[in-house]
């Protein structure tokens, strides 16, 4: 056998090595494989709760509003269930800017942008405390300083009607100066803020085409 031969079959062999041995080091993959975690990584995970998924297990964007195994915690669920796009902070997110909107509305007078996310109820109701104002001469000038608290107090669900309603909690903060025809104040100041409080409910029919909620009642 002459010396090419020799060392093409040296050379075959060391390669043959090679390969067995990098198979040994690294494992054989085939197809998608989830990338393997270290035994300090397990440990990191076991002290992050928020990163350790479990079947079955809380939710917390249910169990961060309301307690566990509550009755609303129970009909937060099925909203999810009947509803998977509902998520029950991105729905108090919704909720802080909608106070904002229909507060301001109902203070400044004028309802007609609001007017599609209250019920006929609400929007009666408002009509009428401002038709009372305006036959009086009164003015109100209202500024809307921020939000200090935004609570979900309860929430109900019918399985039949698939109907869901959330009743919200706000501490707002503003300002509002209420002026006659002289244009004298008869009540509140432009400097000094005021806390307002409300208790509103919003209604929606779960999994309907129209994503928006309607403010259904209020109260303090």
């Amino acid at each position: 056998m002459n010396s090419p031969i020799i060392q093409l079959l040296v050379l075959a062999g060391i390669a043959v090595f090679l390969i067995l041995r990098l198979r040994s080091v690294l494992g054989t993959r085939e197809g998608f494989e989830k990338p393997q975690v270290s035994d300090s990584s397990r440990a990191a995970q076991r002290k992050r709760p928020d990163l350790e998924v479990i079947e079955g297990g809380p939710d917390r964007d249910i169990i961060d509003h309301v307690p566990e195994g509550s009755d609303a915690a129970k009909a937060l669920a099925s909203m999810k269930r009947a509803d998977p796009d509902f998520g029950v902070s991105d729905f108090l997110g919704g909720a802080r800017g909608a106070y904002e909107w229909i507060l301001m509305a109902f203070e400044n007078g004028d309802l007609s942008e609001v007017r599609p996310f209250l019920s006929d109820d609400v929007y009666e109701a408002f009509a009428g405390v401002i038709e009372e104002r305006n036959r009086q001469g009164l003015t109100v000038h209202a500024t809307f300083v921020g939000l200090s608290e935004i609570t979900l107090k309860d929430a109900e669900f019918d399985e039949t009607s698939r109907e869901a309603e959330l009743t919200v909690k706000f501490v707002g903060e503003i300002t509002s100066v209420v002026r006659d025809n002289a244009g004298d104040i008869v009540e509140g100041s432009p400097s000094e803020i005021k806390r307002q409080r409300d208790v509103w409910t919003f209604a929606r029919k779960m999994g309907a085409d129209d994503p928006n909620w309607v403010l259904v009642a209020t109260g303090e």
